[in-house]
Formats: structure tokens, C-alpha cells, sequence
């Protein structure tokens, strides 16, 4: 029976593809009555779409992948044929939002709409998400296999330079078989764009910001300057200490070799804090021997992020929450464990997929998850085509804007760490840990979405996939390939974001706009004194602020959106700075005397 109801569905949603504009008018009535039949149809498929790919990830096999990549053709053939019917009425007089709903629609399906290329896209599409989720470096033989997961504790915690080379280029072996599809799937990608108007996938990805493409990069230009001082003089110590460490490994005045930074991909430093600390004697917190020591499951890791969601005034979590989210690797199958958030019916049936360790980058990853979550339940009244972020980046900016908030008091406040001290070496040992995540990554949040634009542009060839990739970490980053790397790696197909075409620049705009949420956050909770000490946790005046903003999704331009937040409606790195003061004047005496940049 249930084969028989699905083959039904299946049969039914069908048959909706093929409907056409031919009975509606050519006027504002017309255009309501296609986007209410939209709305309604398009939540089909996108359950099934959403349900498919939910299952595909946490357990991936050849037929997970097969029914994943049929029902997002299905639910992408449905999008762009209406992407492309919703045309006709163009040049009909509407109300504002009507219009925008018209205009969102037009350009969010950058797919082929050829069936064979459709197929061709969406089969890509899953290969390349199982072929990262699935990824092994078996050095010796089945019996030697590690995953993501087994290398990245290396990379994160070892402090022998060849276990880290050994893992680096581990997972790197991984990517190399995925150059050929991804050249395959970028050249679809491309069609899609061009389909709908644009000159390639790049162009179309940076008109999603209610600006101009050209308009939009430079404004990408001028934040990238306001921080980029900092971030060299982060980058002048770290590179210092890392040499007192590894010796002539590190060069003096060069490029930091990227396997010695504590991350797979050298995007956040924070795994080294300890090579890098500032003042090793002053009291320091460590909430993963807290967490340890306490016995935290997983489970009670996401209550901890829930509970701080609700003392702001927002909901519990549907009771589906837990009961149908990923919270722990199953032992008896693979799937994707990147974390990552779901809203699998565009309502209350959400979840995160994480393999949860009892660790503080674990329990931050949860805070920003749910984050999230909450902005899906707070726009899910809306109709489907508002239900996105003001912009991408507002989506990672909210639950980064509450890990802002757990300050050494508010860990305090939890049982996570045994005093908030007033020392300012403490203070400044903090601001260190939050700018090895938070500064750290500020150039590879930019660099990853340059690359693929250049790609797209058809201005770098896959014969220079990886050595534009490394003049681009080299450029912005200051870091540099352990090893020589050839023509035939793939090695911006080791970062998940790439294979599994996610947006990349959202988390660029995130780690600005953060600071200023947070800012605005801590000034509606009527907190008073330097600004890195704020702690906006139990606040139900600063939470109905943030839920305001969320509850609109895209209904209107981003800037209107901030503006009930923070005021004003531009992105600004000042918050940014005023936080990290305290770590700014450290770092310039640090670094006096020293030949900084490479």
C-alpha cells in the first residue's frame, strides 16, 4: 500500500508540472492567484525534496542518493517552470509584495531547464555531496580507512608536524576524484544563470543582496579593508609563536604553512590557542573539561543552546525536534556530518543534523545551528518565497550573534566554567581564543566565493583550479600548501562547501553583521560598560527585538530588515572593532618591532 500511495504522489505532483498561465488574466488578480497555486504546490515538493535529501545524508548509499537526486529534479523542474512562466507578467502593475515574491521567484532556480541537463545537474548534485560525506584515506589498506572526522582530530589537536602533513594531504586524496564532475556541475550551473539573464552563476549569486552585482562587491571590498588591519596583526603573532613552536618549519617573515594552523582547511586558529596564549598564567576557562567532567550527552548540549533561546522570550522546540533530528554518528551506517539545520516542511517540523562530541566547539556549532532553526520558526507564517534570510548572511549572523553572548559570566551562569574574572590578562586570553575563530576566518569567508566566481567566469580553468585556489589563500590569508600541489588536486573540493555548492559569502557578511546584532542586542538590554563584557542572555526586551527582525525573512530589502534591529540599514565593521579593543592594544605592542604581513 505505501509503495502504491507513493508511486500516487509521485504521479500526482507530476501532473502539477504541467500546468500553465493560459486561465489567468493579465493583472494583479491574475499574478495573486499564480502565487498562491505556487505556494501551495511548490510546499510539496519541497517536502519531498527536503525528506529525500534529509535521509540521503544521514544515511548514505547508492539508493539514498538515487531517490535524493529524483525528488530534487522533480522539485527543481517544478521551480524553474514556474521561474520561467512567471514572465508573463512582467510589466503587470502589483502590489510591492507581490512583486517582490515575482522577482525572488525568477531568479532562485538557477538550473537547466533542458530535462537531460536537469537530470544531468541534480545527479551531480548527489554525487558530490556522497562523494564528500562518504570520503575516505585508507594510507595502508581498508584496515588503515579514516574519515573526515578521525583526520580532523589530528589536524586539530596533534602537534607533530608529520602526523598533521599526513592528514592534511589525507583528506586532500579525497578531493582529487571530485575536480571532473565539479567542472561538470559548474558548467550546469552556468546554464541555469544564464537561462534566467545573467552572464554566469557568479553574477546571479551576487545579485541576491538587493544590490547591484558591481555595488555588491565593492561593498565586500570596503568591509574586507575596515577589518583587514586586524586580522594582519593577528596574523604577525600567531605566525611568531608558531615559529618559537615548529622552528624554520615556519618561515619569519613569509606565508604560515596551512597545516600547522589546528584546522583542516586553516579557516578558524583556535585549536592552537594554546601555542598562542597570551598570558599562560592568568585564569583561563576551559569548557571542554567542563562539559566533560559533567557528563554532557549530546542531547543535553542542545537543551543548554534551547534554554538560552527560550530566556530570550522565544519558543521551545517542537517536541519532533528531538525526537527526529541527527545528534550522534550512528555506528551502523555513514552519513554527512557537517552540522546544518533543516526545515523540512517549511513550518514546525525542523532539525539539526551534527555528530555531537562533548567539546566548546561542539556546544558553540549548537548555539549557532539553532540559531537557524529559530529564524525558520519565526518566518514559517510567511509565504514560501519570503522564506529565507533579509539576506544569506543574516541566516549565520543569528546563532553566531548568540555565542557572542557566552561570556565567561554567562558560562559562569551555566555551570561551564568556575569564575568570570576581572583580570584584564584574562580578558585579553579571551578576546585571543574569540579571534582565532572569529578574525582567523574573515579572509577564507571572502576568498571561497571569489574562487568559485572566477571559476564560473570561466577565468580560471580546471587545469588552475588549485593554484588559483592557493593565490587566493596566499593573497588574503597569508598561508600557503605544506607541499607542492599539482595541476590534478582538487583542493578546494576538501572544503564541503564546494561540492556541495553552498553559498559561501553569507559567512563573510555574518562575521560582521554579528558583532553589530550583538551590539544592538546588548543596547536594547539596557547593558552598560565595554562592549566585549555583554552578556544579552535572559534579556526578553533584546529577544523581541531580534524575533521582530526574523519574523520578516525576505519580505522586504535586507536594509529595512536591519534596521529594526541596530537602527540603520548598512553592514559596518565598527561593532567588530569596539569589541575586540581590548586585543587590539595587545597586539600592536606584541607585534612592535616585528616585520609583519608576507
Amino acid at each position: 500500500m505505501k509503495k502504491v500511495l507513493t508511486v500516487l504522489l509521485i504521479s500526482s505532483l507530476a501532473a502539477c508540472a504541467t500546468w500553465g498561465t493560459e486561465g489567468l488574466s493579465h493583472s494583479a488578480a491574475g499574478a495573486r492567484a499564480f502565487l498562491n497555486r505556487f505556494d501551495a504546490e511548490y510546499r510539496e515538493y519541497y517536502r519531498e525534496s527536503s525528506s529525500a535529501s534529509w535521509v540521503a545524508a544521514t544515511h548514505i548509499t547508492d539508493d539514498t542518493q538515487q531517490l535524493s537526486s529524483r525528488a530534487y529534479e522533480r522539485s527543481l523542474g517544478y521551480l524553474t517552470d514556474r521561474a520561467r512562466e512567471a514572465r508573463r507578467f512582467d510589466g503587470v502593475n502589483m502590489h510591492p509584495l507581490t512583486a517582490r515574491q515575482f522577482d525572488l521567484l525568477k531568479h532562485k532556480a538557477a538550473a537547466p531547464t533542458t530535462p537531460s541537463q536537469l537530470r544531468e545537474y541534480t545527479e551531480l548534485t548527489s554525487k558530490l555531496e556522497a562523494m564528500y560525506g562518504s570520503g575516505r584515506y585508507c594510507p595502508a589498506g581498508p584496515e588503515s580507512c579514516q574519515d573526515l572526522r578521525d583526520l580532523e582530530r589530528i589536524m586539530d589537536h596533534s602537534r607533530d608536524p608529520d602526523a598533521l602533513l599526513s592528514a592534511w594531504l589525507g583528506w586532500r586524496t579525497v578531493a582529487r576524484p571530485m575536480k571532473a564532475p565539479y567542472q561538470r556541475f559548474a558548467e550546469l550551473e552556468n546554464v541555469g544563470a544564464r537561462e534566467l539573464g545573467y552572464a554566469d552563476a557568479g553574477d546571479l549569486w551576487r545579485a541576491g543582496y538587493d544590490l547591484p552585482a558591481v555595488e555588491f562587491a565593492a561593498e565586500v571590498e570596503r568591509l574586507w579593508e575596515q577589518v583587514r588591519p586586524l586580522y594582519e596583526e593577528l596574523h604577525c603573532t600567531v605566525r611568531a609563536e608558531l615559529r618559537n613552536k615548529y622552528g624554520d618549519l615556519v618561515p619569519a617573515n613569509g606565508p604560515i604553512p596551512a597545516h600547522l594552523l589546528g584546522n583542516m582547511w586553516a579557516q578558524q586558529w583556535s585549536n592552537i590557542y594554546d601555542l598562542v596564549t597570551p598570558f599562560p598564567a592568568a585564569p583561563s576557562i576551559d569548557v571542554t573539561q567542563a562539559l566533560k567532567q559533567q557528563g554532557y550527552t549530546a542531547r543535553q548540549m542542545v537543551e543548554q543552546a534551547e534554554g538560552f533561546y527560550v530566556g530570550l522570550g522565544m519558543p521551545a522546540l517542537p517536541r519532533t525536534f528531538y525526537e527526529r533530528s541527527l545528534l550522534t554518528k550512528p555506528r551502523d551506517r555513514e552519513v554527512v556530518c557537517h552540522a546544518s539545520a533543516w526545515t523540512l516542511d517549511l513550518d514546525l517540523d525542523v532539525r539539526i543534523k551534527m555528530c555531537i562530541e562533548p567539546d566548546a566547539e561542539n556546544l558553540t556549532t549548537i548555539y549557532h545551528e539553532l540559531g537557524h532553526i529559530y529564524y525558520d520558526l519565526a518566518y514559517n507564517g510567511q509565504p514560501y518565497l519570503f522564506q529565507r534570510g533579509a539576506h544569506d548572511g543574516f541566516h549565520e549572523a543569528i546563532g553566531d550573534t548568540m555565542v557572542l553572548a557566552m561570556t565567561p559570566s554567562y558560562l559562569q551562569s551555566v555551570g561551564l566554567a568556575r569564575s568570570a574574572s576581572a583580570d584584564p590578562r584574562a580578558v585579553v586570553n579571551w578576546q585571543m581564543r574569540m579571534a582565532l575563530d572569529k578574525i582567523a576566518f574573515l579572509p577564507f569567508g571572502k576568498l571561497v566565493d571569489q574562487w568559485r566566481w572566477r571559476v564560473f567566469a570561466g577565468e580560471v580553468g580546471p587545469e588552475h583550479y588549485t593554484q588559483a585556489w592557493w593565490d587566493l589563500k596566499l593573497r588574503y590569508q597569508g598561508i600557503a600548501p605544506p607541499v607542492a600541489r599539482s595541476p590534478e588536486d582538487f583542493d578546494p573540493g576538501a572544503k564541503y562547501h564546494i561540492p556541495g555548492n553552498t553559498p559561501y559569502m553569507r559567512y563573510f557578511l555574518a562575521h560582521i553583521m554579528q558583532f553589530q546584532f550583538y551590539k544592538a542586542m546588548c543596547d536594547a538590554a539596557g547593558f552598560q560598560g565595554p562592549l566585549h563584557e555583554c552578556s544579552f542572555a535572559g534579556s526578553k526586551v533584546a529577544g523581541q527585538r531580534m524575533w521582530d527582525m526574523l519574523a520578516k525573512g525576505q519580505s522586504q530589502p535586507w536594509p529595512e530588515t536591519m534596521a529594526i534591529l541596530t537602527g540603520h540599514g548598512q553592514m559596518d565593521a565598527a561593532a567588530l572593532l569596539e569589541y575586540f579593543a581590548p586585543l587590539r592594544e595587545w597586539l600592536a605592542k606584541e607585534n612592535s618591532g616585528r616585520s609583519c604581513g608576507w
